[in-house]
């Protein structure tokens, strides 16, 4: 059957369930978002995304499929693992590497819902690129709004460790204003908006903040918060052990510059990003704020993550393309109806992927029969029901396998080495495991399960 008559048939048979008493589904993401966070254990001014925790269900275990943003966001609006989408860079289109998709936005827009995008969902490059589409799908939308800050008007002003560059490197500045003149303000607005529009009709609002994506921009009252005396600098140590170093392949994003920062620089930088997730939290609480208000609250699951984690120093990286558990490692709150777990935290492994299974289920959504992840579901109705055995993430030549305990890496299928770390006793991943005698059966048990999962 050719594509677009597959589609108009998904369409026909799916808009026919749309029930009245179908919730509504508010999807928040972050950018470039580790886990430092209030309600994570970190030192961090986030009472938004911390409220939310409380009323839902918080996952300790969350990864995404890549630790960059074009590749990750394509794989869990699509639903399918990266290996199937072919997009492993910035540049790629996921429609084009897969013609007969249908996304995650889209299969609710053809269950009647009415889909809004407001800011960064699918990539585009920050902040070369705000105010515009980007790489959006526009089949997944019926709205789109593309805000545009003060953040972006002051760019020659930004402090950068690569001159003329603000997006790959690292790069900050704190600017004197109101949260609602910046591009993330701007958004919380537009999306309060459409919550007062849409109101008793269903919907699926897509609301992607910018921060803290690099550069970190804030409003300077955000900087106050987090004085550079008290900024806490990380030991760039490498794993040790058997092999005593660390794949070579393992550091590929390593970068001069941020090699050469002195310790008045990494602070200025952490110091930035700090405030910038506070920034954007306070957007975030602004929104939950007006679904409450609108008594839609009761009516809408909540989803909040981000699209990878990001490194601040740790084993001497900066930023993403890691499969360190800072880079791979991402937040994700889950609230609603459907989630009796009221400020519960669920241990098991998740990944993005099983985003768009879990939102379709819960809302009673047709979904393609063809997706990588499992849902969460039960595990929002009951944190320690059983869940998948482990969590798949890859970078580049590296393939990652995650369990409860374990993190084991092949990379280039274990030519270029492989790493095993003990979460249990080395939450930093600081001695690789892999070579030690003691540990063979456990890397023969990983390998086994990591070749199950490569390729769905």
């Amino acid at each position: 059957m050719p594509i677009r008559p597959l589609l108009l048939l998904f369409a026909c048979t799916t808009l026919t369930l749309v029930a009245a008493d179908r919730p509504n589904v508010l999807f928040i993401i972050a950018d470039d978002l580790n886990t430092d966070l209030g309600c994570y254990g970190a030192k961090i001014h986030s009472p938004g995304i911390d409220a939310l925790a409380k009323r839902g269900v918080r996952f300790e275990r969350a990864y995404c499929q890549y630790p960059l943003c074009n590749p990750s966001r394509s794989s869990f609006l699509s639903g399918l693992r990266p290996d199937r989408t072919n997009v492993f860079d910035n540049a790629k289109v996921v429609r084009k590497e897969v013609p007969n998709l249908i996304t995650m936005p889209q299969a609710f827009r053809s269950a009647g819902y009415r889909a809004v995008r407001i800011g960064k969902l699918f990539h585009y490059g920050v902040p070369k690129e705000i105010g515009t589409n980007g790489l959006d799908d526009s089949e997944s939308w019926d709205a789109v709004i593309n805000p545009k800050g003060k953040d972006k008007e002051v760019e020659a002003r930004i402090h950068t460790l690569t001159p003329g560059q603000f997006g790959g490197t690292l790069s900050w500045l704190a600017v004197e204003g109101r949260d609602e003149e910046f591009t993330d303000g701007i958004a919380a607005d537009a999306a309060i908006a459409q919550l007062k529009e849409m109101k008793g009709k269903p919907f699926f609002l897509a609301v992607g903040f910018f921060r803290p994506h690099t550069p970190y921009v804030a409003p300077l009252h955000w900087f106050s918060k987090y004085p550079l005396e008290d900024v806490v600098l990380h030991e760039p140590r490498l794993p040790d052990g058997n092999p005593p170093e660390v794949p070579k392949a393992a550091l590929a994003s390593f970068k001069k510059e941020q090699a050469t920062m002195t310790d008045e620089q990494r602070r200025a930088a952490i110091q930035a990003y700090h405030a910038s997730i506070s920034h954007m939290d306070a957007q975030v609480g602004r929104v939950l704020k007006a679904l409450d208000e609108l008594d839609l609250a009761k009516d809408t699951i909540v989803v909040f993550t981000s699209d990878h984690g990001y490194l601040l120093g740790e084993h001497g990286l900066w930023q993403k393309q890691s499969v360190f558990e800072q880079s791979a490692r991402v937040p994700l709150v889950i609230a609603g109806p459907g989630v009796p777990e009221l400020g519960k935290t669920c241990g098991r492994p998740a990944e993005l992927v099983d985003l768009f299974p879990t939102l379709t289920e819960l809302c009673g959504v047709p979904a393609p029969t063809n997706l990588s992840g499992v849902s969460l579901a039960p595990l929002l109705k009951n944190v320690d029901a059983k869940g998948r055995t482990a969590a798949f993430s890859m970078v580049r030549g590296g393939r990652s396998i995650r369990t409860e305990r374990w993190r084991y890496t092949e990379w280039k299928g274990g030519a270029e080495g492989v790493e095993l770390y003990d979460h249990d006793t080395d939450p930093g991943e600081l001695k690789n495991l892999a070579g030690d005698p003691a540990h063979q059966a456990t890397v023969t048990e990983l390998k086994a399960l990591l070749a199950q999962e490569t390729g769905r």
